[in-house]
């Protein structure tokens, strides 16, 4: 037989929007459960270095963040549970989630907060070097290749943002891309080619990410041409793969809107999805800005947005008594 659960706001997803949403919602008495997913903690258990977050002067360690905010959430009233949901059934009042343990969650309302994941080449060497010159985040780790020789893989928006971003830390920015035309909008395109900082490297690919040094770290990139087969060297110390991100939001298609990309669609200014009682936050909502900050904010946000839309129904319950 099955356990269940029930919560006046289940919470899917515990990185910082997830958490910052429990911090919020706990803190109005909502006893909100938090349900960790797959990958405890979201993207930030995978990053290293944290130099940007507010209120710490010196480089603080990813994982050690999300542990600090997870204990505060406990602290304040969060139930955290480790499961994945493996169904969602968005149809019924309450609203009801089916995780692999077999438990049945039953929530008043839903904060969608499952993140999205960058997408990577698959190389071998690219994961061996990842935190060690291979980022896929310029925004979140440029600013330690001040001074150096970076290079940006891919051809679409992103990668032409993420070039220009570099610009601020690095003169010498190299762009690879596989064909012979960006995939960006021409607005950025045009910005791009008038950068003297940069220079585009056209038909190849990445083949291998090359590490050296003691200390490890990365030295350069080796590159084949796609028409010839050739293979070269980039010297370069940081790596950044910008081919996209994809969201987490499978379980939601053909029930939150989504928009072309697979992001959740929310109202302007708010967090609301285009179902009552159902909120979302962070990476799985956010294509723009991906980041930490970011994310806790619009975790703060969903759970102001639930606490106001358990209140409104409360209100009517009583108003129709």
């Amino acid at each position: 037989m099955s356990n269940s659960m029930s919560s006046r706001v289940v919470i899917l997803g515990s990185g910082p929007a997830g958490l910052t949403a429990a911090i919020y919602a706990a803190r109005a008495g909502l006893s909100p459960v938090i349900i960790q997913g797959i990958i405890p903690g979201g993207q930030l258990t995978t990053t290293t270095d944290v130099e940007n977050y507010p209120g710490f002067r010196d480089v603080i360690q990813g994982p050690w963040l999300v542990e600090e905010m997870q204990a505060q959430a406990e602290h304040v009233g969060t139930k955290v549970v480790w499961d994945h949901v493996a169904a969602v059934d968005l149809s019924r009042r309450p609203f009801r989630l089916t995780g692999d343990s077999g438990t049945i969650y039953s929530a008043d309302t839903l904060v969608i907060a499952t993140g999205a994941q960058a997408r990577w080449l698959g190389l071998p060497s690219e994961e061996h070097m990842k935190g060690r010159g291979a980022s896929a985040c310029a925004t979140c780790d440029g600013f330690f290749y001040r001074g150096k020789k970076v290079a940006v893989i891919g051809g679409g928006n992103t990668a032409v943002e993420e070039a220009m971003y570099l610009t601020n830390h690095s003169h010498d920015v190299t762009l690879i891309h596989r064909r012979d035309s960006l995939r960006a909008e021409k607005i950025l395109q045009d910005r791009l080619f008038a950068n003297p900082a940069i220079k585009v490297i056209w038909n190849h690919e990445v083949a291998e990410f090359v590490g050296g040094g003691d200390p490890e770290a990365l030295v350069g990139l080796d590159i084949r041409d796609t028409r010839s087969g050739a293979i070269s060297r980039v010297e370069v110390e940081g790596a950044f793969v910008a081919i996209g991100h994809t969201p987490a939001t499978e379980l939601f298609t053909g029930q939150v809107e989504l928009d072309k990309d697979g992001y959740i669609k929310v109202d302007s200014g708010s967090t609301a999805t285009n179902i009552p009682g159902v909120f979302a936050c962070g990476d799985v909502m956010d294509k723009i800005y991906r980041q930490a900050v970011t994310a806790a904010g619009t975790g703060c946000m969903a759970a102001l947005d639930a606490e106001k839309y358990l209140a409104a129904q409360e209100f009517e319950a009583m108003a129709a008594e």
